[in-house]
């Protein structure tokens, strides 16, 4: 997909990521982008820096988001690039309480769910349209010290690899974005944790591979391209794999 001339809808856009990818798709020419975040006054920062549109929104609220997409495309246009960004981390396994399990289930996965309920009829009735939904190498890999976040972000992945099987041939694209550690409010002060072993990440060269990978209709998006080979080892021999995470758990655990 082009993004000259789209209008684009960017959650989480208050800052990280999310910023990062509504200024690199201004920059690239969209026609209007929405700012969403429930930091209303940081989505309106990152709105007028590009010209943009800036919306409170709770992503686990399915009528906030439902009532975004309806305004937006009744005076806007219709959506054709949705980023589904936003995301929570919460530490911890099994024990983690069952409001916490439930938040960062709803902002995880249910936004993602109703991004797609609520525009991908109108995007089918179209013939086009695209989905990126930010997930984690976590989605692919695990978490540790934190499985509500490892079992979020494998759901999300799994989301967006039906959408892309379901209705792709609906012209329905889809990107889930698969980073390690990027700079943002969620990784600040944990700058030394194990997502950042192979370096932390700012936000504009992930923003710059979303859009690379949208140009060229790319599901995966690998910011850290080592994430590919642990997910081939995984594959490869699961056993194995296990057993060197077990090594990350232990060393991390320590620290």
């Amino acid at each position: 997909m082009d993004i000259n001339n789209r209008i684009v809808v960017v959650t989480g856009a208050a800052g990280g990521i999310g910023r990062a990818l509504a200024i690199r798709f201004a920059e690239a020419g969209a026609k209007r982008v929405i700012c969403a975040d429930l930091d209303e006054q940081g989505a309106r920062e990152t709105a007028e820096q590009i010209n943009g549109i800036a919306r409170q929104v709770n992503v686990a609220s399915e009528e906030d988001i439902k009532s975004m997409i309806d305004d937006v495309e009744t005076l806007e246009g219709p959506i054709d690039l949705f980023c589904s960004n936003a995301g929570i981390m919460v530490s911890g396994g099994p024990e983690v309480s069952n409001d916490d399990w439930q938040r960062i289930w709803d902002i995880n996965v249910m936004a993602h769910i109703y991004a797609a309920r609520h525009l991908a009829p109108r995007m089918i009735e179209r013939g086009e349209g695209y989905f990126l939904n930010t997930a984690s190498a976590a989605g692919l890999l695990s978490q540790v010290g934190s499985a509500p976040y490892a079992v979020t972000k494998h759901a999300a992945v799994a989301l967006a690899e039906w959408l892309a099987l379901t209705y792709g041939d609906d012209g329905i694209k889809v990107s889930v974005l698969c980073p390690q550690a990027v700079r943002s409010a969620m990784t600040k002060g944990h700058e030394d944790g194990v997502a950042s072993i192979d370096g932390m990440l700012e936000p504009e060269p992930v923003a710059e591979a979303c859009l690379q990978a949208i140009e060229a209709e790319t599901f995966l998006v690998l910011p850290h391209p080592e994430v590919l080979n642990y997910f081939r080892n995984k594959a490869e021999n699961y056993d194995r794999w296990i057993g060197g995470m077990k090594k990350l758990n232990r060393a991390y655990r320590r620290s």
